[in-house]
């Protein structure tokens, strides 16, 4: 198991990352880093013995934060960035059809099951609707936005 990356190399974050409880100080599923950030490798680990562990320093954010290899990409890589990331609960915004069959109509929500940034046209999506699987462009698509428990006491 070879690092891709190696110290003082400069890489990019491909997807948000949140605190998941390790990261000290912060309440937990606080944004740490968001995607399209860059920062330079500072360490190089391993988790259970089958997973490396890249750990960056964000000078202009001052925060170091520990990454697997498939969340970074090298700088001089190419990134388009996108709206939106696997995971992320989004809705339809108008009707997706597949050979005249609507699969999904306005409004209805689904999740982002992967970011499709090479699609001619921009950024596309493989969405799941139900149990359609649809690959959709994001102008397609709007936001269904998750309130936190501290949103919700405000709303």
């Amino acid at each position: 198991m070879l690092p891709k990356y190696e110290f003082g190399d400069e890489v990019r974050i491909i997807r948000n990352v949140r605190n998941d409880g390790t990261y000290p100080g912060v309440p937990t599923g606080t944004l740490l880093i968001r995607r399209g950030s860059t920062g330079f490798v500072i360490n190089v680990g391993t988790f259970l013995q089958d997973q490396l562990i890249y750990t960056v320093n964000f000078l202009d954010q001052d925060k170091i934060v520990g990454f697997r290899e498939e969340e970074l990409i090298a700088i001089d890589e190419p990134w388009t960035p996108s709206k939106y990331e696997s995971r992320e609960k989004v809705r339809s915004k108008v009707t997706l059809a597949v050979r005249g069959e609507v699969r999904a109509a306005p409004g209805m929500e689904g999740e982002i099951l992967k970011v499709l940034r090479d699609e001619t046209g921009g950024v596309q999506y493989q969405v799941i609707f139900h149990d359609h699987v649809l690959q959709v462009p994001e102008s397609a698509l709007e936001a269904v936005h998750v309130y936190d428990d501290e949103e919700k006491e405000h709303a």
